[in-house]
């Protein structure tokens, strides 16, 4: 641990000091990290704003602004080390604080090039539940979204799985009304008229966002999908 290692909420007078700490951080982190896509006066002006009312912000001293930590309830937005102090325990004590006051668990994201990241919070306990090819956020790049599941992570991560579960049966009532509205079109509709080329490469399609589950996996599910939703149709023909 550094010495004479300080942690307190951050004022409005830190936002500055924090602003080129992010930058001086993100640009010793390429190429782990992205380059940042904004210009050094954009990244100031959004720092400099911040609504410390609105947002939990955290800061390390060691005589100077060391590190920062920027949190939500459910979400640990960033943490950020100075290059010149990493390895001495400043991001564990920012991280300690996030545990320790967020006991039901919180999630962030990473990019999945930061591996020296995702160590880091592999090694305090988080787990990888998703990864995306980068097009929700502004770099572009391929991320993971990491967690660490708290004092109770049964139900943590029964949670996730409800939300997930939530999603995963509004896209099966849309895929099932689809399904039904496209048979009045078909040469030969129903059972009969299945395409299972067509079902082969809709599972390839997906596997490139589920490659955890594979194709053969998917054109399982993706067979199972259109049985049943073929069969509610004819059952309200």
């Amino acid at each position: 641990m550094a010495h004479d290692l300080t942690l307190r909420p951050a004022t409005s007078g830190d936002l500055a000091e924090i602003a080129e700490l992010y930058q001086r951080v993100r640009a010793a982190a390429v190429p782990e990290m992205p380059a940042i896509v904004h210009t050094p006066d954009e990244v100031v002006a959004h720092v400099t704003h911040w609504d410390l009312e609105a947002r939990e912000v955290w800061v390390a001293e060691t005589g100077r602004l060391a590190g920062f930590m920027t949190l939500t309830r459910t979400w640990l937005d960033s943490l950020y080390v100075d290059p010149d102090a990493q390895g001495q325990g400043i991001g564990s004590a920012l991280l300690e604080i996030a545990t320790s006051t967020r006991p039901g668990g919180f999630a962030l994201w990473v990019f999945e090039s930061n591996e020296p990241a995702r160590a880091f919070y592999r090694g305090h306990g988080f787990v990888e539940l998703e990864r995306t090819d980068g097009s929700g956020n502004e770099e572009q790049a391929p991320d993971v979204r990491m967690a660490w599941p708290g004092e109770d992570p049964v139900e943590f991560l029964r949670a996730q799985i409800d939300e997930v579960d939530h999603d995963l049966a509004q896209g099966l009532a849309r895929r099932s009304a689809l399904t039904a509205a496209v048979q009045a079109h078909k040469p030969v509709g129903g059972q009969a008229g299945r395409d299972h080329a067509r079902e082969r490469q809709i599972a390839e399609r997906m596997a490139v966002h589920a490659p955890a589950l594979g194709v053969d996996r998917l054109d399982r599910i993706v067979h199972a999908i259109i049985t049943e939703s073929l069969d509610a149709a004819e059952g309200q023909a």
